[in-house]
């Protein structure tokens, strides 16, 4: 199937492109028009019907083929009530196997539409029931999970309206949907990044800014860091496999030049049901001239928490309540993680009003952090002898692994390290009510043997566990930016027990080969993660890439360590920072198999497992 993908909203561009599908055999069926103003369709009730087929759209200027969710890009918001017996029949009417996965949602194992796990797939010109009960309340999101579908439109927003009176109050409320289109075929995209990992990436750095480095930061700072990159065969701008080049970010089916608008008055409180549904691509939002107040992560009440900005990755949802007082219009912003391109919205007191588009925030840089080498944001990098740059437990493609011990080659005498002690060089200083942490995410890392290979060029040796970190680009911008060091459940933790195991796992890869496993295995080639219903696990992640890696569990919460296990806040996924360590506990309560990957969907095929819980 050709998966060239369109949206319906833009398709208003006059007669000719009318007469234009019209001669293509396409009628006014197949063609439709976004949601204006926060008028997406909303389905409610607790029996549904969906159904997933192609459609002509036009983001970009150009006619190309989506699917789409009952002629709709996003899909409809479906709404029902905590404590309903929901029915949901899906009709594929595409020529290829589909599905749906209910994102975040607490259901049976053959309901949660993961073919090839938890079910076959729907059959093309077939039909699927879903059948489950809301065993929550919140904001969640629903997408394909065959092939490229979700890259090409199968997704929207899911909201499930609580039994009880939720912990703070609003007047009105819109869904933000986040997500990235491209006109290009997503098995081009992936063509692409397989020959060329950095296709996308037009941000590389050049003689010009090499000249400003120069004159920032000295002629002998700027050549050390320039030779280090170099011998890593690594870019420091490596920030999103796919960028702004090919993708155009789109607010609730609208482009920038378009916009959103959601209505408010003055003095009211407005709800914002943050999500990402995008397939690759990390947003930093926030609403110049509003404080942002976050009430809920992936759908689960937290203490409130007062922010500028957050950074939401692929997958994850956040709520926010914002107070305009003024009758002015607010843009809300959201700029992809590479600064490549932006998705963007108003809020307005009157339909008439626009607010003005703030500028990019510079383009980030990685830094020795983001490599898993520590926090050394002491050193001095002019005083650096960088050797042949061989680190304990790294490899950086051509290094002499025979001197992998300590970061040979380096002069750790002339080097000003900062705080490089313990917890993998984390500042004990930033560390309050971590004391209940576990052990094995304080102790030194262990690499195994499948990680050593052409197939992984990196490992972190050094990595750091930093929940109060805002993340590369948003790191002292001045902003108060929410970090998972901020998100506290507001009930306590259900199942206090300690763990009775740990189970490690390391998200690993070749960017330039572009291959992706866990432990240094493909999917294909894994065995599943064996889990006995009822036990209590604690599983450690730690990232050897230089990129974030949102993980998401099927079937079951994945609890944060934060340091107070008495309230660690629930979440469906979980963003792994580069060269970063996390854990979580997990109660096995879901019988059945289940799928645990990377949300990104070009790392899918191969950072994945099933986990079978029996």
């Amino acid at each position: 199937m050709n998966r060239m993908k369109i949206n319906r909203r833009q398709f208003v561009t006059g007669l000719g492109l009318g007469g234009a599908m019209l001669g293509l055999g396409l009628g006014s069926n197949n063609v439709f028009s976004a949601p204006k103003h926060g008028l997406q369709t909303t389905l409610r009730g607790s029996n549904f019907n969906l159904s997933i087929a192609q459609q002509l759209v036009n983001f970009t200027g150009k006619l190309r083929t989506a699917t789409t969710v009952n002629d709709s890009l996003p899909g409809p918001i479906l709404r029902f009530k905590e404590g309903e017996n929901i029915t949901i029949n899906v009709a594929n009417k595409l020529a290829e196997s589909s599905s749906i996965h209910w994102h975040g949602l607490i259901l049976d194992s053959k309901m949660d539409g993961v073919p090839g796990i938890s079910f076959d797939g729907i059959a093309p010109q077939s039909s699927f029931t879903y059948q489950f009960k809301a065993k929550q309340s919140g904001t969640y999101w629903y997408h394909s999970h065959s092939g490229y579908q979700e890259q090409t439109g199968v997704y929207g927003a899911i909201i499930i309206d609580p039994i009880a009176p939720e912990p703070f109050e609003y007047d009105r409320e819109y869904v933000i949907m986040l997500s990235d289109w491209s006109d290009e075929n997503p098995d081009d995209i992936y063509a692409k990044l397989k020959k060329r990992s950095d296709y996308y990436n037009f941000s590389e750095r050049t003689t010009s800014t090499l000249l400003k480095e120069i004159q920032r930061d000295g002629v002998k700072k700027t050549w050390s860091a320039r030779k280090m990159w170099n011998q890593m065969r690594m870019s420091e701008t490596d920030i999103s496999d796919v960028s702004g080049y090919t993708y155009t970010f789109l607010m609730n089916g609208e482009t920038p030049n378009e916009g959103w608008k959601g209505l408010f008055k003055k003095g009211e409180k407005v709800r914002l049901r943050f999500i990402n549904g995008s397939a690759m691509t990390f947003f930093d939002i926030r609403i110049p001239g509003l404080k942002m107040t976050v009430v809920a992560a992936d759908g689960q009440n937290i203490e409130k928490v007062s922010v500028d900005e957050f950074r939401i990755g692929v997958a994850e949802t956040y709520d926010v309540i914002v107070e305009p007082s003024d009758n002015i219009a607010y843009s809300i912003f959201a700029q992809a993680i590479d600064r490549t391109g932006y998705a963007r919205g108003t809020l307005t007191p009157d339909l008439a009003l626009e607010a003005p588009v703030p500028p990019f925030d510079p383009m980030p840089i990685l830094s020795f952090q983001d490599m898993g080498m520590g926090d050394m944001s002491g050193m001095a990098m002019g005083d650096m002898k960088m050797g042949d740059m061989s680190m304990d437990g790294m490899s950086m493609g051509n290094m002499d692994h025979s001197k992998m011990a300590g970061m040979a080659g380096m002069d750790m005498g002339d080097m000003k390290m900062g705080n490089m002690a313990g917890m993998g060089g984390m500042d004990h200083s930033k560390m309050a009510g971590m004391g209940s942490m576990s052990k094995t995410m304080q102790s030194s890392i262990t690499h195994a043997k499948t990680e050593y290979g052409p197939h992984v060029d990196a490992r972190a040796s050094n990595p750091q566990y930093r929940l109060d970190d805002p993340g590369v680009g948003l790191r002292n911008n001045g902003r108060r930016v929410l970090t998972y060091a901020d998100i506290k459940n507001i009930t306590k933790t259900q199942d206090r027990r300690d763990p009775s195991r740990e189970i490690d796992l390391h998200l690993t890869g070749n960017m330039s080969r572009y291959m992706w496993s866990i432990n240094g295995v493909k999917y294909s080639d894994a065995e599943p993660i064996a889990l006995k219903y009822g036990e209590r696990v604690r599983i450690n992640l730690v990232n050897d890439t230089m990129m974030n890696h949102p993980m998401h569990l099927h079937g079951m919460w994945s609890e944060l360590e934060t340091g107070d296990n008495n309230y660690l806040p629930r979440k469906h996924t979980i963003v792994v920072q580069p060269g970063a360590k996390i854990s979580y506990q997990v109660t096995a309560d879901a019988m059945g198999s289940w799928a645990y990957h990377c949300h990104l969907i070009y790392h899918m095929g191969g950072m994945f497992r099933e986990v079978k819980v029996s």
